[in-house]
């Protein structure tokens, strides 16, 4: 199963841009779930370490919808709108509230695959710095963090929105580095899968 998070708090962009990439990863043929911050709540990680000594978030809100997601994943895209030249503090949250699930098993998402969307309302809003920001919460737990390639895609799929559902629709450029970012990520997770049997 393919894990699809968006980090947007709103029905736009960033959601349907997430929505596109799993619509093309299950016309190859995967299983994908979505999953969306928007009218969740899922408040910040506190760093109160209960979850060091109990092996779970004291915090019972939203965030247990997405651990046992997040374990049972194959593979693992994280979409966040650009905000201030980042990631969105949704999305920071869930991979800070990511603590109690390593607290729980610090291997739960090791070798996993991961991509990367960034969703920016200017051509350059820091959709490259949000990516590596997703990309580095991989390798620090363990996934692998699997990019389009050189030309186009380097770090995994940016998109310019113009702050508006049909400017992102038109972003073409944005659409390449999606369909050659999962491209790479299901050849990746496919030869996973030939390698495990």
């Amino acid at each position: 199963m393919i894990l699809g998070i968006s980090g947007s708090p709103r029905k736009k962009a960033t959601e349907y841009v997430l929505k596109e990439a799993l619509k093309m990863l299950e016309e190859i043929g995967f299983k994908t779930t979505f999953f969306s911050v928007r009218g969740k709540n899922i408040g910040p990680c506190k760093h109160c370490d209960y979850c060091i000594k109990n092996k779970e978030c004291r915090f019972k809100d939203d965030m247990f919808e997405l651990y046992p997601l997040l374990r049972d994943a194959q593979g693992i895209i994280i979409a966040t709108p650009v905000y201030n030249g980042a990631i969105s503090a949704q999305t920071k949250a869930i991979m800070d509230r990511c603590r109690a699930l390593f607290a729980a098993d610090i291997n739960v998402l090791q070798y996993k695959a991961g991509m990367a969307i960034a969703v920016g309302g200017d051509r350059m809003g820091g959709q490259e710095l949000a990516i590596q920001q997703i990309i580095t919460f991989y390798v620090l737990n363990g996934v692998i963090p699997i990019s389009g390639g050189s030309f186009g895609a380097n770090l995994g799929a940016t998109f310019w929105s113009k702050d508006t559902l049909e400017g992102v629709k038109q972003d073409e450029e944005g659409f390449r580095s999606l369909r050659k970012t999962v491209k790479k990520f299901a050849k990746f997770l496919e030869k996973n899968e030939v390698n495990k049997k």
